[in-house]
């Protein structure tokens, strides 16, 4: 029976609300007043902060905050509330509708920008990098909320597209805020006045957007506030690290935020004293950080086939390191001139390399942390989602801030910023291999992700027949050596597979099969231990409500034809449901693989053989699988089955 915490937590999307692409969520009522209220917050934080960092940075010259130390202290005085309170402001959103609670979080914004508009015409740092604090405090709030919102009201095929446009939306109003506040601040006179004025508007803005946002009920009405946030802070990292992928997805996710913190702080310093440039050129260089951004998190629905595709994060953490390390050789040497103009900079060529390692660097980080959220979001438990988000906003401030206390250490030592930039990309290699190897569910689906793109144009039907939750059987046919990898592409989840034990041996599938923790299975008759093994361990995989894959024809085929199921499926069925386990079966098809190099050819002398004669049908050769619907375990027979995957084949 569902509670009705669950019943809340559920996204319930009727055929209305289908839509062709991530855009058109922006037409739907459920999304797009919460994506403007997200818009507009995000503009108005960076308005502010980058105002204050230019005025700071080329206006006030304080002696006790240097201009090179002027964005790390801004930075981690903002980030400071996400550390103190991420726990209290977990559990108030797992407790109240959440709509209730952005309302109050934007009413607080008004307050704190009002506040702020008086810092600015009295040109007063101490006012301001107070409401720094506040404006830390009130993003604190609002994190939790954001993203324990979208999986209410999106189903988990809609997720990656979600969070894209929201990432895309973020980064441009994050573009246009700092844009807008580096270029008012700089206006003779009336600077101040200007960006004090435009950010209580954004604020009365955010606050009049917010109120279209539909209900969003508590997912734990019953939750009882623990107010102390060390004894909270401290149970929900216990709480995240109960689910492990999604504990050390967290760490990924706050390693990110490192990276992109280290840019993002020694940007204005940066353009100023290795560039050379104005205020202007400190502005361009964040809007071609925010493009980037933007463009690599809508790239992430359309490169995933619209779900949650975490092969995409090694892609981007690739990316991160080779650009971030070719601007360090990018910004080398540039030649000391006197302060240039947004004009005279584009004018130099040695610029225009500069600014392609920013934006393909930036894309790539949209690659990298757009499936990540998706996949915590997939994965946290609805009753304490929030918690588990506000885990990670305490994970992201201790990483934010331990970015900017090495940050600052590295250039009281005399790094130049090119070399903190070299370094951050090394480090950024090494994290990122540390973390594939703790969680290998990334690197596989990198493979899986490479080897469906560019090996094969790997076209699926009737994807949305895999279910996105719960235990069930995928039976499919057994054409070559990479069946389970291209199983493993077309699925929105982990895939256990139980496959021959002389799979195994093959070099590099072996190894990659061990790291899928593929169960392997003899006959019967040659290994009885082996065999029996093989059924308990899938049926453990059924009891944890995990997908379970298996080949019932027993080996590939060796001329293209559909063998004859055996009668594993129909003992792994019925021992699941001997337990009051009901997992449906899902018949899969693999289409037009026969022939291609991983599955056997017969050569001179009747020798069938795999993986011989490569790109024997050239590049991109053009594969399916074909998903039919779900089989209710009580109608499970090897040979209706068979008919089934047969009718597949030809569909």
């Amino acid at each position: 029976m569902t509670t009705p915490a669950a019943a809340a937590a559920t996204p319930v999307v009727h055929e209305a609300n289908a839509h062709a692409n991530q855009f058109a969520l922006l037409k739907q009522r459920r999304f797009a007043p919460f994506f403007w209220t997200q818009f507009s917050g995000a503009a108005n934080d960076n308005l502010f902060k980058f105002a204050f960092t230019v005025m700071v940075t080329y206006q006030l010259q304080l002696s006790w905050m240097p201009p090179a130390m002027a964005g790390l202290v801004i930075g981690a005085l903002f980030i400071l509330p996400f550390l103190l309170f991420s726990a209290t402001s977990g559990q108030l959103t797992d407790k109240f509708d959440k709509t209730k609670m952005i309302r109050f979080v934007k009413n607080l914004e008004i307050v704190i920008m009002l506040l702020a508009a008086w810092g600015f015409v009295r040109a007063d740092a101490v006012i301001l990098l107070g409401c720094v604090f506040l404006m830390g405090l009130h993003s604190t709030l609002f994190g939790p909320v954001k993203f324990a919102y979208l999986p209410q009201v999106l189903d988990a095929r809609e997720l990656t597209g979600g969070n894209g446009m929201v990432e895309m939306g973020t980064f441009v109003a994050i573009l246009l805020g700092q844009v807008a506040g580096g270029l008012l601040v700089a206006v003779p006179q009336i600077g101040h006045t200007s960006v004090a004025v435009a950010c209580v508007l954004l604020a009365l803005v955010g606050r009049g957007v917010a109120q279209a946002i539909p209900p969003a009920p508590a997912t734990d009405p019953g939750l009882v506030i623990n107010w102390n946030p060390f004894s909270e802070t401290w149970r929900n990292l216990k709480l995240a690290h109960e689910n492990v992928v999604v504990f050390r997805s967290l760490l990924g996710i706050s390693w990110m935020w490192f990276f992109g913190a280290v840019f993002l702080s020694q940007f204005p310093s940066f353009a100023k004293e290795v560039l050379h440039g104005d205020e202007q050129v400190a502005s361009l260089l964040l809007v071609v950080f925010s493009v980037g951004i933007g463009v690599g998190s809508l790239l992430c629905e359309t490169l995933s086939r619209r779900q949650v595709e975490i092969g995409l994060v090694p892609l981007g953490a690739i990316g991160m390191s080779v650009f971030a390390i070719d601007l360090y050789f990018a910004s080398r040497g540039l030649p000391k001139v006197a302060e240039m103009g947004i004009g005279t900079f584009v004018h130099q060529s040695a610029h225009w390399r500069v600014m392609a390692d920013l934006a393909l660097l930036s894309l790539f980080a949209g690659l990298y942390s757009v499936p990540m959220y998706a996949l915590i979001q997939l994965r946290s438990q609805p009753t304490h989602r929030a918690r588990i988000i506000a885990a990670n906003n305490i994970l992201n401030a201790l990483f934010m801030i331990g970015s900017s206390i090495l940050a600052g250490a590295l250039l009281g030592a005399g790094f130049s910023i090119p070399q903190i930039f070299l370094f951050t990309g090394i480090a950024n290699a090494v994290v990122a291999f540390y973390i594939f190897m703790l969680v290998p569910e990334y690197m596989l689906r990198f493979v899986a992700w490479v080897l469906s793109r560019f090996v094969y144009r790997f076209d699926i039907k009737g994807d949305e027949h895999i279910p996105t939750e719960g235990a069930a059987v995928l039976v499919c046919n057994h054409v070559s050596f990479i069946d389970a990898v291209l199983l493993m592409a077309a699925s929105p989840r982990p895939i256990r597979f139980i496959m021959d034990h002389r799979i195994f041996k093959v070099p590099v599938l072996g190894w990659l099969f061990k790291l899928a923790k593929a169960i392997p299975i003899a006959p019967q008759k040659e290994d009885p231990a082996a065999y029996e093994a093989a059924f308990a361990k899938a049926l453990d995989v059924l009891r944890e409500g995990d997908l379970l894959a298996i080949f019932p024809e027993g080996s590939i085929t060796r001329d293209g034809a559909l063998q004859p199921f055996k009668g594993g499926v129909m003992k792994i069925v019925e021992s699941a449901r001997a337990e009051g386990i009901e997992p449906p079966v899902i018949p899969m098809a693999l289409t037009n693989l026969w022939g291609s190099y991983f599955s056997r050819i017969e050569l001179r002398g009747g020798e069938q053989v795999a993986m011989a004669k490569p790109f024997r049908r050239g590049f991109f050769s053009r594969v399916g699988l074909n998903v039919g619907h779900a089989v209710p375990p009580a109608e499970v027979q090897p040979e209706s089955l068979r008919q089934r995957v047969s009718g597949l084949l030809g569909a």
